[in-house]
């Protein structure tokens, strides 16, 4: 039996960040866990530059989520000028940048999912979280810092609905009786998907283990370790 916090998803437009390679920037089509433990962070008002935070949040809870709707993928052309990076220079704000008489043209593929949905789960993973349950809840209904969806162009479309339930025996269990918010323009074909982190779980097969690189190590030097994550298909097999 385990406590969890269950909070929605949706917006217009969402990017969950892979692997950047060049001018490549590929979405997944459900958000990683360093993603959902960003908005908590961010909910918080742990800023980027206090790592140990970070790490600690990041270890402190286990993840889940059930993937009602991918969305549809958009591929954005994005072009922006900056310029060229120089020892012992640092700008604080895009208007010193632009004051650079010299500036280069950056090129990005951008890849972005319309009108996705999931139900992220988080409980705890340890015997001594920073904060509890309550807390992560309370700041999603009153965050500190804006909250966005992978990028800041991705604001969320609906209010996250933290909700608590407690004394749950099952993970599928709590991801199908969250009622999310009615009034969301998702397809209502698609199967659920579900994926989390560690152990097996009950009702639900391991149809699939992933690997992501999405283990925070560091926030300030933008560093990821491996993570293993399993997947179970709604339907298949059954």
């Amino acid at each position: 039996m385990r406590d969890y916090l269950l909070f929605q998803l949706y917006g217009p437009m969402s990017s969950w960040g892979r692997i950047a390679v060049g001018e490549s920037r590929h979405s997944d089509s459900y958000p990683s866990k360093s993603a959902v433990m960003g908005i908590i962070g961010a909910a918080l008002g742990i800023r980027r530059t206090e790592d140990d935070k970070h790490r600690e949040l990041f270890t402190s809870y286990a993840f889940g989520v059930k993937v009602i709707s991918p969305g549809t993928m958009l591929q954005d052309y994005h072009t922006t000028q900056a310029p060229p990076a120089q020892s012992k220079v640092q700008y604080f704000s895009r208007y010193e940048e632009l004051r650079n008489a010299k500036q280069g043209t950056v090129l990005s593929q951008r890849e972005y999912r319309c009108e996705a949905l999931s139900i992220a789960a988080l409980w705890t993973a340890g015997d001594d979280p920073p904060y509890s349950l309550e807390t992560l809840a309370e700041a999603l209904k009153y965050p500190k810092f804006t909250l966005y969806l992978g990028r800041k162009s991705c604001p969320p479309a609906l209010p996250l609905q933290p909700l608590l339930m407690e004394n749950m025996e099952s993970l599928k269990a709590v991801l199908d009786s969250y009622e999310k918010t009615e009034d969301m323009a998702v397809p209502k074909n698609i199967s659920a998907h579900y994926c989390w982190e560690k152990s097996d779980e009950p009702g639900m097969d391991i149809h699939q283990q992933i690997h992501r690189h999405d283990d925070c190590i560091s926030r300030i030097r933008w560093q990821f370790a491996e993570r293993k994550e399993n997947l179970f298909l709604q339907g298949k097999g059954e």
